[in-house]
């Protein structure tokens, strides 16, 4: 939003007269609102001179289409809802959050009933000064639930309580209402974040979003490294480098809980049964479809011609030209297991839940595989090197070129199928190789250059 007050800097004096009221003040009242689209600033590690940044992110409800109703066969009578009826093309209720960063109080008042599954990816250097102001817009479909918001960074070590954003030790965010969130990540690695206020219910409904902190190194060059913005970690031996990187949440939709959450029912969550099982809010096929993009009033606009994924515009799509290092950002704020595979590509997991796989002598200890485990809460971060392209496999073409394509899918085939129909569906995408050179230097994660 663009509307905060500026205030002056919370000092030491300030804190111990103010105590945590004095914190809530300042964290309420205090950021500037970043140009929308920025994602990333320079690290500066001395305090005095700290590299800030401050976004705003805005939690509601909404409507999404989480598969092809065409395709799929229908989990009656939870999905498709019919009270999606009023709602163009879409068919599962859903909470989320929303980027409202340099919006109006008007445009972002807009925004209300206009949810977003899976939430933003954010990105900051390591020991950047962090401000997320978030509003509660309230839910458009209940109105009857007063359900307050906060945000957690899972795994995050937060030195105040007060910004952790567990509602029991810190604050929540009531309707109508907005609070800053103060931090100074100082591990590199891949997080998540989510509302952890009613977080069974609140995390199923879509509050989830990833989250990466890029390490010092990138400016500094540790080891007499080159000085990049594309490595994984600070680990000394340029072993974490990579080319592009993408980012993937992964999850799943019981649609009996949505359903009950739409129709003012309560929900039995010992009953949890996966339907559908998603990379950033969306089933295979539509995790091939490009990124959706934020008009200039707000709202977001569909990649695809129908308008279906309206609300859930990150792609799960990797494009890579051969040689490539590629940095997948695994993450899952799920309820089941998950088993990441690519047949016919070498995979190394180089960290797991942001923490670099090292012995106690310093020596390296990544795993090589094709297939990743990936639990609730877990974090993987792996990469692979594009093999080169081909014509003697299968080819095809877009609009960046002719390219191989290799498949990255859940291996459990629970998780391949939309609402278990036959066609192949789920957790589900393509990793697109195409010759040396072809793609252009990638700009931000999830980003298809020349596409």
């Amino acid at each position: 939003m663009t509307d905060h007050l500026d205030v002056p800097r919370l000092t030491r004096r300030a804190l111990l007269l103010g105590g945590v009221g004095a914190a809530a003040t300042y964290a309420a009242t205090s950021g500037v609102a970043a140009s929308p689209g920025t994602r990333l600033g320079a690290t500066v590690q001395n305090a005095a001179t700290r590299s800030r940044r401050t976004l705003s992110l805005a939690a509601t409800d909404g409507w999404v289409s989480i598969a092809d109703k065409s395709k799929a066969p229908a989990v009656a009578p939870f999905w498709p809802d019919p009270l999606a009826a009023g709602h163009g093309p879409f068919d599962l209720y859903v909470f989320g959050f929303r980027d409202v960063t340099g919006l109006t109080s008007s445009q972002v008042s807009a925004q209300r009933g206009r949810a977003q599954i899976s939430a933003p990816q954010l990105a900051f250097d390591e020991g950047t000064e962090v401000r997320i102001t978030l509003s509660n817009l309230g839910l458009s479909q209940r109105p009857d639930l007063v359900d307050g918001h906060t945000m957690h960074w899972h795994g995050f070590v937060n030195a105040i309580p007060l910004f952790d954003g567990v509602p029991e030790l810190s604050l929540s965010v009531p309707i109508g209402r907005e609070f800053t969130y103060f931090y100074i990540p100082r591990d590199a690695g891949t997080y998540m974040y989510h509302c952890h206020f009613e977080d069974v219910e609140h995390v199923q409904m879509g509050m989830t979003g990833a989250l990466f902190v890029r390490p010092a190194q990138n400016q500094t060059g540790w080891g007499g490294l080159p000085l990049t913005t594309k490595y994984a970690y600070n680990d000394g031996d340029g072993t974490t480098r990579y080319d592009r990187e993408f980012g993937f949440m992964l999850g799943e939709i019981f649609a009996e809980g949505h359903y009950r959450d739409a129709h003012i029912q309560t929900s039995d969550w010992t009953d949890y049964k996966a339907s559908f099982s998603t990379m950033n809010g969306r089933t295979y096929p539509d995790t091939l479809v490009g990124n959706g993009r934020q008009s200039a009033g707000g709202d977001l606009v569909a990649a695809d011609p129908d308008g279906r994924l309206q609300y859930q515009p990150i792609t799960s799509l990797v494009t890579c030209n051969a040689g490539d290092r590629v940095l997948l950002r695994l993450s899952s704020l799920g309820y089941i297991n998950h088993a990441m595979t690519v047949d016919n590509l070498d995979l190394t997991v180089v960290a797991k839940d942001a923490s670099l796989l090292r012995g106690a002598n310093g020596a390296n200890q990544y795993l090589h595989t094709n297939t990743v485990d990936l639990g609730p809460g877990e974090s993987r971060d792996v990469i692979f090197t594009a093999p080169p392209f081909s014509t003697s496999r299968p080819t095809a073409t877009d609009a960046s070129g002719t390219y191989n394509s290799y498949l990255l899918y859940d291996r459990d085939y629970r998780g391949a199928g939309n609402a278990g129909g036959a066609n192949p569906g789920g957790m589900m995408t393509q990793i697109r190789v195409y010759p040396a050179a072809t793609l252009g230097a990638q700009a931000d994660p999830q980003t298809t250059p020349n596409a």
